[in-house]
């Protein structure tokens, strides 16, 4: 046997790194096959009817939630419709001077509600995006838009938790990870500022 044929070729082992991201991407795929078409479509329909009504939607979150309701919300107010025929959105979490007064003068559970008080009417959509679907202020949040009248969705991880069954329509993601249960919320978000284009650019 010459020195070539037995030599072997040295096996370079894996990296934590490339493990983690062939992990990540594998567990994000399988994540996302839980999603179903017509849940999406159903909010869809949901957001052209309150724009209909001239209602506005509202969109919460906390830490990186919150970040994913304000990158949203930009994608409803230009993306949908560059020349101006979009959606009338918020996101409840922009506003950090209203944010600290809030959370310093009636306590953070209520940062949320209380902006949906001053400002929400029935004909208006929430959304609200959660990890856990626990935290006070977001259960606070579903629990007054339904006292005025609005339509409720939620993008819920792990169990779903108290929000799922308050919640008119939840989109629930079963995985016990905070990073992919985020990623969920964004994609879902992009589904919608895709599906809404295509219903009112002719328009």
């Amino acid at each position: 046997m010459s020195k070539v044929q037995s030599t072997l070729a040295p096996v370079t082992p894996i990296s934590n790194v490339e493990s983690i991201t062939s992990d990540y991407v594998a567990t994000l795929t399988t994540v996302l096959q839980q999603l179903d078409g017509k849940q999406v479509e159903c909010l869809v329909n949901a957001l052209l009817a309150m724009k209909s009504a001239g209602g506005t939607l509202y969109i919460c979150g906390n830490g990186g939630s919150a970040a994913n309701a304000i990158h949203l919300a930009n994608d409803f107010t230009f993306g949908i419709h560059p020349g101006g025929n979009a959606l009338k959105v918020e996101s409840l979490a922009a506003n950090s001077s209203v944010l600290t007064c809030l959370g310093n003068d009636i306590g953070y559970d209520n940062i949320f509600s209380h902006q949906l008080t001053v400002k929400a009417q029935p004909e208006d959509v929430l959304l609200v995006l959660t990890g856990s679907g626990n935290s006070q202020n977001i259960l606070n949040a579903i629990s007054r838009a339904k006292e005025i009248g609005m339509t409720t969705f939620g993008v819920l991880g792990f169990t779903g938790g108290k929000a799922k069954a308050m919640l008119d329509h939840a989109l629930h993601f079963d995985i016990q990870d905070m990073q992919i249960s985020e990623d969920t919320q964004v994609i879902i978000g992009h589904i919608l500022m895709k599906a809404l284009y295509q219903e009112l650019k002719d328009v």
